[in-house]
């Protein structure tokens, strides 16, 4: 990951990942659990001449067949600043992104809708912190990128990987900052195991940048035109 980002992103990713320290509450958890963070943008990434294009800020969507605890909602998250989507890291990222992601794709689209998240999942004594409240799933995309940005005090937090058919395929732990997985969402589930503090008594603190590109003009699953 630090050959694909490149020394630029490097040299300010500790600008960067101190943005997850103003991550606002997700208010829209259905279990009502307080312990996620974070904020979202949307782009427009085209393959020919590569671009990175900021949207308009706007709903994050997921039908229940893809998020069954919190999708059939718009949900409105605190948009992610300027200065962190304009970040040689994010743009880093989605580039490389789509130089993988666009030759893997049968018939690729000229432009992609990509959509970024910021998540911080905390964790204290007595009380678990879920990076997938909903269990293995897909997120409705057509590719998944999740980079770790850091972990403190974390205990747990593994990856597990899927088949369609429910069948564990594999499970490893994102550790350091930049460790990263990349998912093809139309054929495999993916889940990541409760965070509980390492150390009693201290805060535990999981920080991830997800990015998901699907077809631009694709509308997200779930949703039809009327």
């Amino acid at each position: 990951m630090d050959a694909l980002l490149g020394a630029e992103a490097l040299a300010s990713w500790e600008t960067f990942a101190d943005s997850w320290n103003d991550l606002g509450l997700d208010r829209f958890m259905a279990d009502g659990g307080r312990y996620r963070r974070r904020r979202f943008a949307a782009f427009s990434v085209t393959a020919d001449p590569a671009s990175v294009v900021r949207k308009p800020h706007q709903p994050h969507y997921q039908s229940r067949d893809y998020n069954g605890l919190n999708g059939g909602v718009q949900r409105w998250f605190a948009p992610i600043h300027d200065a962190i989507a304009d970040h040689a890291v994010v743009q880093a990222l989605l580039r490389e992104g789509l130089a993988l992601f666009q030759p893997l794709t049968a018939d690729p689209p000229p432009t992609w809708h990509v959509e970024l998240h910021q998540f911080r999942i905390e964790a204290g004594d007595g009380e678990a912190g879920l990076p997938t409240p909903e269990g293995a799933h897909r997120d409705g995309v057509d590719w998944v990128i999740v980079m770790l940005v850091n972990r403190h005090n974390v205990a747990s937090g593994v990856t597990d990987i899927f088949a369609p058919d429910g069948a564990r395929l594999g499970a490893f732990t994102l550790e350091q900052p930049r460790d990263a997985v990349f998912l093809d969402d139309h054929r495999v589930l993916h889940g990541v195991t409760a965070i509980h503090p390492l150390e009693p008594g201290a805060p535990a603190r999981r920080d991830v940048l997800v990015a998901t590109f699907r077809r631009e003009n694709a509308l997200p699953p779930g949703r039809t035109l009327l």
